[in-house]
């Protein structure tokens, strides 16, 4: 048994086209209720990186078949010690050593980067059985990293919703927000609005739950944003944004975001939702995003699921997408290895 390990390079399409089809068999196999792996999204994950981040990908071969993929992201501009991983293996292949040639081969080079840490993020559970551990938990144990943050998935069933309940909610949360006005955009942020948006979304990683995970947080400027946005638009992300202003500043204080992928016309995911601190306790976060969940639908009726991540610990936003309706779906973890 033979197994190989190369990067890939942003022009070598065979080997790009590999790859995809590792990860799509991995998410089919793990994660069946998601919608199937972006193949645009995948394609220009080398070629068009995040702004600030410069992405390693490497393919394992096993007796020639291709089996494994890793994907490393190396921030340059902020944790310049850390680094984010996305490892699968075919299911067709499991248990043979793929994964750990592809960590081994990754962590080399991450060494000779200078980098610190890795993290990764995985199901807990196997899909149904909330008391089976998923193959990727032990895995993580056994090469040494720890479950630095736990996360739980909540699922929005669309075809139910409570509108009564909706109106209910956001005629409270106007009541409350008087001097505020909300804003609904589409795809890239408006010039008037993007210094705002910038410091917003720089509030994140210092506001939400970060348990042990050693990430700090981003300085996220205009630039970065406009940048971030064409990259978005150029994997086929479809967005939804809502953002509060508040009137006697004509400052945005608070901002959430809804997105498609461009395989699935039925499912979005809940993205950012984040309130300046010196504008919190006036129901901001619940009105953003029960005007931008209407937004979504009005444009793009064929949604029938909305999936949401949240720290098991941000007891705020949790009762919030709770009221809306969102349910448990699954757990995941978040792994941090220290090199």
């Amino acid at each position: 048994m033979s197994i190989t390990v190369a990067p890939i390079g942003a022009v070598d399409e065979a080997a790009i086209e590999q790859a995809y089809q590792i990860v799509a068999a991995q998410v089919a196999a793990d994660e069946p209720d998601f919608p199937p792996y972006c193949r645009q999204r995948f394609g220009t994950l080398l070629r068009d990186p995040m702004p600030g981040n410069e992405p390693i990908h490497l393919l394992a071969h096993l007796d020639g078949e291709p089996a494994g993929f890793l994907g490393l992201d190396l921030p340059q501009l902020d944790n310049t010690e850390n680094a984010s991983a996305e490892l699968a293996v075919h299911p067709a292949y499991r248990r043979r050593g793929v994964g750990r040639s592809l960590l081994a081969h990754g962590l080399g080079v991450l060494r000779e980067r200078g980098r610190r840490r890795v993290s990764a993020m995985s199901r807990a559970h196997l899909p149904g059985a909330p008391d089976r551990p998923a193959p990727a938990s032990a895995f993580a144990a056994s090469v040494g990293a720890v479950d630095a943050l736990a996360d739980v998935r909540r699922r929005l069933d669309v075809t139910g919703l409570d509108q009564a309940k909706l109106d209910s909610l956001l005629a409270d949360a106007r009541a409350r927000s008087t001097g505020y006005e909300v804003l609904c955009w589409r795809g890239g942020t408006p010039d008037e609005l993007i210094a705002d948006v910038a410091y917003l979304d720089g509030r994140l990683l210092a506001d939400a739950p970060m348990g042990d995970l050693a990430w700090e947080p981003e300085a996220v400027d205009a630039e970065r944003v406009r940048a971030t946005d064409a990259v978005l638009k150029a994997r086929g992300k479809r967005r939804y944004h809502a953002g509060v202003r508040h009137a006697a500043s004509g400052r945005l204080v608070a901002w959430t975001l809804l997105d498609l992928g461009a395989s699935a016309d039925w499912h979005a995911f809940q993205q950012i939702t984040i309130v300046d601190p010196d504008h919190r306790g006036h129901r901001l976060g619940l009105l953003a995003k029960i005007e931008n969940l209407r937004h979504l639908l009005a444009h793009e009726p064929a949604v029938r699921a909305i999936d949401t991540f949240n720290a098991a610990s941000n007891d705020h936003m949790i009762a919030i997408n709770e009221q809306l309706g969102f349910r448990v779906a699954d757990r995941w973890s978040n792994w941090q290895l220290t090199l």
